[in-house]
Order: C-alpha cells, then sequence, then structure tokens
C-alpha cells in the first residue's frame, strides 16, 4: 500500500512539474531584477500622475510582463518599450489581476487604452495603430485618475521626460 501511494504521489508531482504552467513560472525572471523607472502622466485636465514602473525592453522580459503577479500598487506598472513604432499585440495569459493597458506613441502621447483586461484570457489585446510602447497598471486605474487617449505619458523613452 505505502509504495502504491509513494508511486502515485511521484506520478502526480511528474504531471505537476511538466505541466505549462510550472515550466514558465521556474523560468521566469524575477521581477525584483527588472530595471525601475519612474514616469509621469500629464492628463487632459492638467493633473500630473507619478508611478514607479518596471521596464520590460528585452523579448523575454515583454514576453514575461506581469504574469503571476498576484497584487499591484495604485502607483506601480510595467512600462514595455519595443525599438520601434509597430502595431502591438498584448494578452493576459497567466496575469492574475485585471490591468488597464495603455498603448503609448513614440512621442509619448496615449494612443489607445484597453480597460479593465480579463485575467488569464487568451484573447489578442490590440493596439489599433503603430505604438512603440505599452504601459500595464492596476485595472481602473485610467478612469480614476482621468488618463486618456491623448495624455502624454512623461518618460526618457518618449523623450518626453524634462
Amino acid at each position: 500500500m505505502r509504495s502504491s501511494l509513494l508511486k502515485f504521489l511521484a506520478l502526480v508531482t511528474c504531471l505537476w512539474m511538466s505541466s505549462p504552467a510550472w515550466s514558465e513560472s521556474s523560468n521566469l525572471e524575477p521581477l525584483e531584477s527588472f530595471p525601475r523607472s519612474q514616469l509621469r502622466i500629464a492628463t487632459p485636465d492638467a493633473r500630473l500622475h507619478r508611478f514607479d514602473v518596471w521596464i520590460a525592453g528585452t523579448p523575454a522580459r515583454r514576453e514575461q510582463g506581469l504574469m503571476f503577479v498576484k497584487s499591484l500598487a495604485d502607483d506601480a506598472g510595467m512600462l514595455f518599450i519595443y525599438s520601434a513604432p509597430h502595431p502591438i499585440s498584448m494578452w493576459m495569459k497567466n496575469t492574475y489581476i485585471p490591468l488597464d493597458m495603455l498603448f503609448i506613441r513614440a512621442n509619448g502621447r496615449v494612443a489607445r487604452i484597453a480597460a479593465n483586461t480579463t485575467p488569464h484570457s487568451l484573447k489578442t489585446v490590440q493596439s489599433g495603430e503603430d505604438v512603440i510602447a505599452v504601459l500595464e497598471l492596476k485595472a481602473g486605474t485610467a478612469a480614476k485618475l482621468n488618463i486618456r487617449a491623448g495624455a502624454v505619458v512623461m518618460h526618457a523613452a518618449f523623450g518626453t521626460d524634462p
């Protein structure tokens, strides 16, 4: 009986460790090792909002994004930066928290906001035009702070950081 139980537990462990969620999460870079930066967003109502963001500037970091993150501070986010403007598609695979996705043009202006995205969804969220970056914030932040298309994101990546 004990031998059967041990074989069963070994099988369950092997199956769990070979599952996609295990292999993806075990190969992830610790979020603490991502570069950090501050950015500000100027809204149409003349307010300025500051955020501390992780920078996802490499293909591996952009692929990882905020996967497996369980909470996000109100003033935190992740900035995905690309080398050249192009249409960008994002998804929420292995992302546990709903997010607002701000698609940003090369001049730092917000082109489009996908608000309150669905955790774990494989549905792609499209930029709708050529953009150079995406800023992910806690869901509801854009509405709460009146951040909308046309807002200016101030950061060195856009040449808009004073």
